[in-house]
């Protein structure tokens, strides 16, 4: 049966890691792997998501399925997360949201529920987007089709281009959109560029799918969420695919929510049971443990505030972790700029280094960056930041 098959490439990324992980040099720095590190280089466990676990440990009475569209009190909090506890879209019965596998779930299972209602319909994605969004949603059946997003020549999004193909997209066809905190950028949509977006997809007739991972590391839980939730406000239908890996630390624990806005209720309640039979055909029931965490945490005011102080903690660290990198580079001998570093938004920022440059660092420093250039700012601390500017000052010369 298996001799027809061929050997799979390994993922660029999983295989820089491995890479990383077989350099014996004390002085290597991996910065391509995408998840949060404290200053001390370690992924921690959120106090909050502690307390929420021993809590859990006490109140868990079964370990029985909790159903196919996952734990109610998950979901109620996951919209009131997205959209604001106030937003009018939660009492209009337009809105649906089932517990998936993650983010990577979450969009696979919007993508399948697409395909059963608009077979026909493409996906246009941003150049560049996350490298997994392709072949996550392509192989769900999609034609992916491009939009210009970022200039690497600029460092910028590149509006006018962006706009003026969105301009071309045809009714039906999905477009999506990274929520906040661009993976692999980090260059985030202006408001006057979502209001935008807004209004070519009422004139134009396409659905936004919003992917968003990293509410909360941008610039704060709602400031990050002003496009989906004015999207919301203005558009018939709209999907977005949530995750919460990298906001309260699940990584492993795979939690995120798939969420459907669709014209009237009747609609969206449809829409549901559609979501819940593909989930069913995929992998039957959601995983429970970390939705039920951050359900705790999100329903309990005094873990609530806790969980949000350690989330500004993490922005902030980040933030920081920025201003350290460009001040330490940026007057470099070969008069690169590296200020959009400074202006970007979440975990992730290209460089703009050339593959050459890239190479030197990982042969000759043990600095291990993606061949994009995209850079994990988390990967930065106080103890590796001299040895790290100086690297890449070396490779600038």
């Amino acid at each position: 049966m298996f001799e027809s098959l061929k050997p799979v490439a390994m993922d660029p990324i999983l295989g820089l890691m491995a890479a990383f992980r077989a350099d014996d040099r004390t002085t290597k720095i991996d910065l391509g792997v995408g998840v949060y590190m404290n200053d001390q280089g370690h992924t921690p466990v959120m106090a909050s998501v502690k307390e929420a676990e021993a809590q859990l440990m006490q109140l868990e009475t079964t370990k029985s399925y909790q159903g196919i569209a996952g734990d109610p009190g998950y979901n109620q909090h996951m919209l009131e997360l997205l959209f604001g506890p106030e937003h009018s879209i939660l009492s209009s019965g337009r809105v649906k949201t089932i517990q998936a596998p993650g983010g990577s779930g979450a969009l696979r299972v919007g993508a399948e529920v697409i395909q059963r209602a608009r077979p026909e319909s493409k996906l246009w994605v941003g150049v560049p987007t996350w490298p997994n969004h392709i072949p996550l949603l392509g192989s769900a059946g999609f034609e992916i089709k491009e939009y210009p997003y970022y200039d690497r020549d600029t460092k910028q999004i590149n509006a006018d281009a962006m706009m003026e193909t969105l301009r071309q997209v045809p009714a039906g066809d999905m477009v999506l959109l990274h929520g906040c905190c661009h993976n692999p950028t980090g260059a985030d949509l202006t408001h006057a560029q979502w209001d935008l977006i807004a209004d070519l997809a009422l004139e134009r007739g396409f659905i936004p799918f919003i992917d968003t991972a990293y509410q909360g590391l941008g610039d704060g839980l709602d400031e990050d969420a002003y496009g989906l939730r004015m999207m919301a406000d203005r558009l018939p239908e709209l999907l977005v695919a949530s995750s919460c890996s990298k906001n309260f630390g699940l990584y492993r624990e795979r939690t995120g929510s798939i969420t459907f806005i669709a014209e009237n209720a009747k609609q969206a309640d449809i829409v549901a049971s559609q979501a819940m039979s593909v989930a069913r055909q995929i992998y039957s029931m959601p995983p429970a443990h970390g939705a039920l965490i951050v359900s705790l945490i999100l329903g309990d005011a005094a873990l609530r505030a806790n969980w949000e102080t350690e989330l500004t903690e993490v922005r902030s660290r980040i933030q920081s972790m920025r201003t350290l990198l460009t001040d330490s580079i940026q007057n470099n001998a070969a008069g690169v700029d590296f200020s959009h570093v400074q202006q970007q938004k979440g975990m992730f920022s290209f460089l703009g280094l050339n593959t050459d440059q890239l190479d030197q660092l990982r042969n000759e420093f043990g600095i291990y960056i993606v061949s994009s250039s995209r850079v994990n700012l988390a990967g930065i601390n106080s103890s590796n930041i001299g040895y790290l500017s100086s690297s890449i000052l070396s490779v600038l010369k």
